[in-house]
């Protein structure tokens, strides 16, 4: 699996490092791959998307439900809210 993105096929790069000298080391490039949860084919599995695919909005990111159920953490008294 590895680096490679599942929606438009990323993967690393081989190129040179060149110094000031001009000496050619091998090194690689990798894409900035995201393990994300997203809805594929109507279920919900995690695949490995690259940013870039994220920001451009192809793929459909799983809505995340928290453990008790409710949108948003409620803070505890005595913090500068009204929870009465």
């Amino acid at each position: 699996m590895g680096y490679i993105c599942e929606i438009c096929g990323k993967h690393p790069r081989v190129g040179n490092k060149v110094s000031h000298s001009n000496i050619k080391t091998k090194r690689t490039w990798n894409p900035n791959i995201r393990r994300v949860k997203a809805v594929v084919d109507g279920t919900t599995r995690h695949i490995h998307v690259c940013a870039k695919c994220l920001k451009a909005g192809k793929v459909k990111r799983a809505v995340q439900s928290s453990k008790t159920g409710l949108p948003f953490r409620i803070p505890k008294r005595g913090l500068g809210f009204d929870n009465t």
